[in-house]
């Protein structure tokens, strides 16, 4: 004869571990999930797409690369 009452008490524990992970997923992970959500940008991040995008040229940039480095 089978026992139905731990069959469908280990269903149930199971169920409440993915419900914990699945918990623990949206509320603990770090936001920063690459392809999820953007890293803040550094200032110098910011300086650097600008002179590989050929908004500014290499005086330019090492001038507020500078500027940068001392504050």
């Amino acid at each position: 004869m089978i026992h139905y009452e731990n069959y469908y008490w280990g269903m149930n524990f199971i169920w409440w571990i993915i419900w914990v992970l699945l918990l623990f997923w949206i509320f603990a992970v770090p936001y920063n999930i690459p392809g999820q959500r953007n890293l803040k940008e550094t200032p110098l991040d910011i300086l650097k797409k600008r002179y590989a995008s050929g908004k500014i040229d290499i005086k330019e940039f090492n001038e507020k690369k500078q500027i940068l480095d001392q504050s």
